[in-house]
């Protein structure tokens, strides 16, 4: 049995693992910051002009919608994240090597930590980057260093929570092909949120589920955190979202890493159980 200093120098063995593979790959790497930055480019300089207008916030344009969408860009990122860990996970499954592992007595989850971990050093390094080019373009947040820690906090713990869930799903997915679609839906929350448009403008039952959604609370809490407006009980919400997928995430992806590892194979390779 593996003491907490075994669990835990394991689990940094596994980190070091997948921080190299995702330097020997990069272009997962290039992903997390491609599609967020091609996204706040389009609707910024394409649709800025008349999304601002329709926010009714001070004298619109893109100046006004730049502020406005940044938060909803932010959670594109993330969502590209978790579907690169649901792959590498599913990865590992189809060539065995969390079988071989499991040989080797490593601690009990250290894998997936190590997927998790990296995956949340490669979200945190990509915002960056993503909130390099949105300066660039004319984001001009007001937050206070206590804010912006908080915001920073917010998001580390939503990377957790979705990264978490991610690797489940990766565990869960028959094959490679079908783990790089399984994060999807993460994707479309975000976009059926208050990301990059008010909920107050969607029809009656589409305003409904955006408000309650998960993504719309994270996102308007970062909106108050670093433009002032008010966040209200979405603060609440937003971090007993997290919790809630975070626990969800790690409880479900124990469960499915302690199967047979023989039977996840053989259903990765498309054989029978």
């Amino acid at each position: 049995m593996s003491t907490h200093d075994d669990a835990f120098r394991d689990s940094i063995t596994m980190l070091r693992r997948s921080l190299k593979r995702m330097l020997r790959y990069p272009s997962s790497s290039l992903l997390v910051v491609g599609l967020p930055v091609i996204l706040l480019l389009l609707f910024v300089e394409v649709f800025g002009g008349t999304m601002g207008a329709g926010l009714g916030i001070g004298s619109g344009g893109r100046a006004v919608y730049v502020n406005y969408v940044v938060p909803g860009i932010i959670l594109v990122a993330i969502a590209g994240v978790a579907q690169g860990t649901a792959i590498a996970v599913s990865m590992d499954m189809a060539d065995g090597i969390i079988a071989r592992f499991r040989t080797m007595g490593i601690a009990r989850g250290a894998v997936l930590t190590g997927h998790v971990l990296a995956s949340t050093i490669q979200t945190m390094l990509g915002l960056v980057l993503v909130v390099g080019v949105a300066l660039a373009i004319g984001f001009r947040p007001d937050g206070t260093p206590a804010e912006w820690a908080a915001a920073i906090g917010l998001l580390t713990g939503l990377t957790l929570a979705v990264t978490w869930l991610s690797a489940a799903l990766g565990l869960h997915a028959k094959s490679v092909e079908g783990a790089s679609n399984v994060a999807m839906p993460l994707f479309l929350l975000v976009l059926l949120g208050s990301g990059f448009a008010p909920t107050d403008s969607m029809p009656a039952g589409l305003r409904g589920f955006a408000e309650v959604q998960p993504f719309t609370s994270v996102t308007e809490t970062l909106r108050g955190l670093l433009m002032g407006s008010a966040i209200g009980q979405q603060a609440v919400l937003a971090v007993a979202w997290c919790a809630a997928i975070g626990l969800l995430g790690y409880v479900w992806a124990m469960r499915l890493y302690d199967r047979d590892p023989a039977r996840q194979v053989r259903l990765l390779s498309g054989g029978h159980a």
